[in-house]
């Protein structure tokens, strides 16, 4: 249920506008990385703008993902550390020799 809202109110219209973008900015566009020689076909592609906004975005989004990835570390760390220690005293508990009963308590006569 959650994928279908997830798809319908997010990804849809995203796609629309994507689309869109596209469209509107089918013109070439030269990208050069030499910045003291511009014309240097060596070091110029020539593309629609669209391709050149689409790529920004997704280096975007890798970028971003790896420096939250990086920073999270720390927590990760600690829920590995967590989760061992939680594992140690399972098995401590389990190694626990069983404890002695007294007898049992006689059932209440009630009315």
């Amino acid at each position: 249920m959650f994928n279908r809202f997830l798809l319908i109110v997010v990804f849809v219209p995203l796609a629309v506008i994507l689309i869109a973008l596209a469209v509107a900015n089918r013109e070439l566009v030269a990208f050069t990385i030499d910045p003291f020689n511009p014309g240097n076909p060596a070091l110029t592609v020539t593309l629609p703008l669209f391709i050149f906004l689409f790529a920004a975005i997704a280096l975007g989004m890798v970028i971003g993902s790896m420096a939250t990835w990086i920073r999270q570390g720390r927590y990760r760390k600690l829920a590995r550390q967590r989760g061992v220690e939680a594992e140690n005293l399972r098995q401590a508990v389990a190694a626990r020799p069983p404890v002695a009963q007294g007898p049992a308590l006689p059932k209440p006569n009630g009315p």
